[in-house]
């Protein structure tokens, strides 16, 4: 049945509206005899019933899916192809059903895919959930005349595999961006324990070569408290069993003598549905955390020595003092001055955390109180040498006492009087001479009872040709010959 819709009557009308919907009952039922599909400016009929030139056994010999649809939608037929792709018998593919499988997203494409096929020939992607899984199909529709009655021809192509390949592509892509981009070691094994990826940050500690290798080959770890419980391979076995392991501490060997110490942690790789694939291993440089640990074990184990020694030796200044003062005001005023000299020492090495202080800084300190160095009274020569701890805190307590008889009995007891401390240079065993002279003061005479502060003076730094100092009584005042050992490891 052919026929050209042109001017038409109101009988005319309704008689051609029940002829089309006998076409389509007659296509429903089997009885048309053919159909004519546009392609562009051409048409091709086929015939609906027959032998070899059926239409329908044209859609049948297609590999790919195909099915009719009217203007309004309704499925008129499709191949077995299509129903085997969409997982429906033919019996259940009629009417809406299949605008009844997708969401809404997918049925507005389709639906804008059946409006503009009845004009042209056009292409879409839909996704439709197929039992337990997702597929793509790539529609491509045409115009297709069953008698006067529209409608589109479509066929399915099944793009699920393409787009699997092409997602997983993506993924690989993407993994092998964010190993390239992480900080932390990372190595991806498979099942079977072998490296299949590994970024920058774990070849260098790695052994050469570690893709393809075993994980333990491929990387030499020691557990300082199970090693002979733990191993490489255990950590990836458990992983791959799907437990995960975290915050293991281990040392690896990157060279005959380079240890590096890391934090292991590993966790089951799921790439698609509930299987376990494989593993990641991520490792931590603990380097500079481990060297910070030991440096603070040291510093605590340094800080208790000093304390220790500190105590002794406020103990020893109190016996002392106590037994050269005749009365507890006496005591007081000499002990106090004593422990803030050592007070004073101890602030400066704090604050210059321990090392590099300079004698200059020292003398500075106990001077302060009683006279400026902008006075021009005090003249300071090649002492901004640094020296340790111990020798600093020896000198604080020598300097404390020459000011103090300074101050009391000497060149810093009138207006006149002037001090100079200066470095002499260096003895042929190495030890460093500091010189400290008192002019302009109250006529000297030596005293009649060696006092402590004079004990402290001569012990502080140790005596012998290496070290200790030499007190002079002069008429014109005070001199005192400093010798720092060579152990006070001092530098300019």
């Amino acid at each position: 049945m052919v026929s050209l819709v042109s001017a038409l009557t109101r009988d005319e009308l309704e008689a051609r509206l029940y002829e089309a919907e006998e076409t389509l009952r007659a296509i429903r039922e089997g009885e048309i005899d053919a159909v004519v599909i546009k392609g562009g400016t051409t048409e091709q009929v086929f015939t609906l019933e027959g032998d070899g030139h059926s239409y329908r056994t044209f859609m049948e010999a297609m590999d790919i899916g195909a099915a009719a649809f009217d203007a309004d939608g309704q499925l008129l037929y499709a191949n077995q192809a299509l129903c085997n792709l969409l997982d429906q018998p033919a019996s259940e593919l009629s009417g809406q059903a299949l605008l009844g499988m997708l969401d809404a997203v997918n049925q507005t494409t389709f639906r804008r895919l059946l409006t503009q096929a009845l004009r042209e020939r056009q292409s879409s992607e839909i996704h439709v959930r197929v039992g337990d899984s997702e597929r793509s199909f790539l529609l491509t529709g045409a115009p297709i005349d069953f008698g006067i009655v529209s409608g589109v021809a479509i066929t399915f192509t099944d793009i699920s595999e393409r787009e699997q390949t092409a997602a997983a592509r993506e993924s690989e892509r993407l993994a092998r961006s964010v190993l390239a981009s992480a900080n932390e070691a990372v190595i991806v094994c498979d099942r079977s324990g072998m490296v299949t990826h590994i970024n920058g940050a774990a070849e260098r500690i790695c052994a050469e070569g570690p893709i393809g290798k075993r994980f333990e080959e491929a990387i030499a770890l020691t557990f300082a408290d199970a090693a002979e419980l733990m191993s490489g391979a255990d950590i990836v076995a458990m992983a791959v069993g799907g437990t995960p392991v975290q915050g293991l501490e281990a040392a690896v060997k990157t060279s005959a003598v380079d240890v590096t110490d890391v934090m292991i942690s590993a966790a089951p790789l799921v790439v698609s549905g509930d299987r376990t694939q494989g593993c990641v291993v991520t490792l931590i440089n603990l380097s500079q955390r481990k060297a910070a640990e030991r440096r603070q074990t040291l510093l605590m184990g340094e800080l208790d020595h000093r304390v220790k020694n500190t105590l002794a030796m406020v103990l020893a200044i109190s016996a002392r003092t106590a037994s050269h003062e005749r009365t507890i005001e006496d005591f007081q005023k000499s002990f106090s001055g004593r422990i803030q000299a050592l007070a004073a020492t101890h602030t400066l090495l704090s604050n210059a955390s321990w090392e590099n202080l300079q004698i200059k800084d020292v003398l500075s300190v106990e001077l302060a109180p009683y006279a400026t160095l902008s006075s021009g009274r005090i003249t300071i020569e090649g002492l901004d040498i640094s020296v340790d701890s111990k020798t600093a805190v020896s000198l604080g307590l020598v300097f404390h006492e020459l000011t103090t008889n300074a101050v009391k009995y000497g060149a810093l007891s009138t207006r006149a009087g002037k001090l100079s401390v200066r470095r002499i240079g260096l003895l042929d065993d190495g030890a460093l001479q500091i010189e400290w002279e008192e002019r302009g003061g109250p006529l000297v005479t030596p005293p009649t009872v060696s006092g402590f502060g004079q004990t402290l003076i001569s012990r502080s730094l140790g005596s012998g040709p290496n070290g200790g100092t030499k007190l002079e009584y002069r008429p014109t005042g005070v001199v005192c010959q400093i010798l720092i050992p060579k152990y006070g490891h001092f530098h300019s």
